[in-house]
């Protein structure tokens, strides 16, 4: 047998019964370990892990009950069919209760041991399936995925991956776009619950008066429409991580029952009077200054030193200047790849453009303008033309202001830049004694987009026939 055939640990004192499982099971392609009794059965799943574990109730030594008791202890995520007698069924009910997958009744149709076992093989494959996913999200999400060349920012990269070896709640602080989100999954990928649910909840875009169910989840009958028991997003974060992003904009209720699960480790679900432990690690993020909100009264001060155990502060595109080209050809081979275009880079002027912009809208800003780029452009290569024109436009003004005199007049802003844009042009034009090539270079635009503007505010004879 390879290390790949699953196994399956069968448990009976009747020897008939264990002769004709494994016959079964063989067929099925496991392979297959008998036991005796309770405790033989425990011995050899503690020696070999069983994929499978069916296993009777009724046994001399150790019965099938404390048996299992002993298997979920050593693997919480044994996969047990008890066997048992009809008499027995509200013992097998609770069986499950405590940790079985399933349980059939003596005499027992083959045909649904053989269900039963397909389904749980089915279950596991596909739980290797998630993490094995989780691993390759781990490599590409884990501090060592965030892209940069700053070495603020490279040195933040140190310091959440450290940060995810422990288990501590962490508050993450930044303008809006700078990757807030990015730093919280690489906090979980980098961490001993990376094979664990990443939960993520925006606290800004949950309705009103559903704040407590979407976090802690409801009975059924709790409220009108709550038709069924919903598991909330603790109980979906189980034993990974719960990332709040917007934290700021919870209301004081919410406020008070997050800080009881960070300080008790438990919750209710709405409607529910049992206590539910939480193994939830929280990262929360926000825009806004907490300690403002604090003093203000809008943010609970304890819920604050809570959340506030260790601290990042996101840093924006404009102060890591050098990331602008790296993430640029990033977004573009990404887009290029969603789109099935192929376009090889950006022109010069292009990347200029790019890297005179602030970027106020960050991270997320540039994403969206090379998207915009990828879809606008009809050759190889990123030109200005393909750019949005709040970009270019941003270009363009870091040429020449030339007279100033337009923007004192009266007249709608429209007129007003392009009064301006005009006056840009023409001045520049004439220092380059009208060569169209040489001013488009000065303006940092491309030469398409020159013979554009010339075109629109009738300068073509200002720039004569030198075409550079």
């Amino acid at each position: 047998m390879t290390n790949s055939t699953p196994v399956a640990l069968v448990v009976d004192d009747d020897q008939a019964i264990c002769h004709m499982l494994k016959a079964v099971l063989q067929k099925e392609g496991l392979e297959v370990v008998v036991a005796k009794d309770g405790l033989e059965g425990v011995e050899t799943f503690r020696r070999q892990h069983a994929d499978v574990v069916l296993l009777d109730i009724r046994m001399p030594r150790m019965n099938g009950l404390d048996a299992l008791k002993a298997i979920v202890e050593i693997d919480r995520t044994a996969q047990i069919v008890l066997m048992t007698a009809f008499a027995e069924i509200g013992t097998a009910v609770q069986a499950m209760k405590d940790g079985a997958f399933d349980y059939v009744l003596k005499p027992f149709d083959l045909d649904e041991i053989r269900m039963l076992v397909r389904r749980i093989l089915e279950i596991r494959a596909m739980r290797r399936d998630i993490a094995s996913l989780r691993r390759e999200l781990s490599e590409r999400y884990g501090a060592e995925g965030i892209l940069t060349n700053n070495p603020r920012m490279i040195e933040q990269r140190q310091t959440i991956a450290k940060v995810a070896r422990s288990n501590a709640t962490v508050l993450i602080q930044g303008e809006s776009g700078t990757g807030k989100e990015l730093v919280a999954a690489a906090i979980h990928y980098g961490s001993a619950r990376a094979a664990h649910p990443f939960v993520k909840v925006n606290c800004a875009a949950i309705p009103e008066g559903l704040h407590e169910s979407e976090f802690f989840g409801h009975e059924k009958g709790s409220f009108t429409g709550a038709a069924s028991r919903h598991r909330g997003r603790f109980e979906q974060a189980e034993h990974g991580t719960l990332f709040l992003d917007e934290i700021g904009e919870i209301s004081p209720g919410l406020q008070a029952k997050l800080l009881r699960v960070l300080q008790e480790h438990e919750f209710e679900r709405v409607g529910g009077g049992t206590p539910i432990k939480a193994d939830v690690r929280i990262v929360a993020a926000t825009n806004r200054n907490l300690q403002e909100m604090v003093r203000d009264g809008t943010f609970r001060q304890d819920l604050y030193f809570r959340l506030n155990v260790v601290t990042l502060e996101t840093i924006p595109l404009r102060d890591r200047p050098e990331d602008v080209r790296l993430l640029s050809e990033h977004f573009l081979e990404r887009f290029c790849a969603e789109n099935n275009f192929v376009i090889r880079g950006f022109d010069t002027s292009a990347m200029d453009c790019l890297l005179a912009w602030p970027w106020p809208g960050n991270v997320r800003e540039l994403a969206n303008a090379i998207e915009h780029a990828v879809v606008m452009c009809t050759t190889n290569v990123i030109t200005v033309e393909d750019l949005p024109a709040s970009i270019t436009g941003a270009s363009e003004g870091l040429a020449d202001t030339g007279n100033l005199d337009a923007t004192m007049r009266k007249g709608s802003l429209r007129e007003l830049v392009n009064e301006f844009e005009s006056q840009v042009i023409r001045n520049a034009l004439t220092r380059n004694s009208g060569n169209r090539s040489h001013t488009a270079v000065e303006l940092g635009i491309s030469r398409r987009t020159l013979l554009y503007k010339l075109q629109e505010y009738g300068l073509a004879s200002v720039s004569g026939d030198a075409e550079g």
